[in-house]
């Protein structure tokens, strides 16, 4: 899971990654991918796919796991947004929005298993979780020295995304689902990211998932269609 002082070791290489998980998928699906790498979770698909799948007995790991997931895509939302408002890129205003309705995924598997939101009522910035509160505070004043920390701090929130989507795999259908889309949302907005820092004259380096990872992810094209 999520440690708030590892993020600020945003340029160093390392990570576990356990596959890429590159493929392009196909057909409909919950997840909708925009021009610019925003990928966006269609409430109607998702409750369709959600409906035709039984609810399960979640095990204690499961539970918290989707606890701790609706608080960092709040989070990743949060960040975005106030970057926006200091640097002006469209692509964290594409992208927070984009947050917003991965949040909202999750927060419809809480709903589906009766789970209180650790996020009703918290603003932007405002966490539950102390952890992902320091996180918070970390990465907004990493990502207000600069727009390439800025950049680095979005790429870094996707690459430890991804990590953690990883750490949470379940054979329970209807959380897989939603991981599996969460994810790709993550490898397309870690390209998108990685994209403005190249236009920017910077690069990146993975502190989560492995360079091979990385690479395999940079290197393929935004996915679209089905996850899961």
């Amino acid at each position: 899971m999520v440690v708030a002082a590892v993020v600020l070791a945003a340029c160093s290489s390392g990570g576990n990654g356990n596959g890429n998980g590159t493929g392009n998928g196909g057909g409909s699906g919950p997840m909708q991918v925009g021009s610019n790498g925003e990928s966006n979770f269609d409430p109607a698909v998702l409750d369709t796919r959600l409906e035709a799948m039984p609810k399960a007995e979640l095990t204690t790991a499961e539970t918290a796991g989707l606890l701790r997931m609706r608080e960092e895509e709040k989070l990743a939302h949060d960040v975005y947004s106030t970057l926006y408002d200091q640097w002006q890129l469209q692509a964290f205003d594409n992208i927070s929005s984009s947050e917003l309705t991965h949040t909202d995924a999750v927060l419809t598997l809480l709903d589906r298993y009766d789970l209180a939101d650790p996020a009703a009522g918290n603003a932007v910035g405002e966490f539950t979780n102390a952890d992902l509160q320091s996180l918070y505070t970390s990465l907004v004043e990493r990502g207000s020295s600069s727009l390439v920390d800025a950049l680095e701090v979005g790429a870094t929130i996707e690459d430890l995304d991804i990590s953690d989507l990883r750490s949470l795999a379940t054979d329970t259908p209807d959380l897989a689902l939603v991981y599996a889309n969460l994810e790709k949302g993550s490898r397309n907005h870690l390209r998108a990211f990685t994209k403005q820092l190249a236009k920017n004259g910077a690069d990146y380096t993975p502190a989560y998932i492995s360079q091979a990872d990385y690479d395999a992810i940079i290197a393929s094209d935004m996915e679209r269609g089905s996850s899961g």
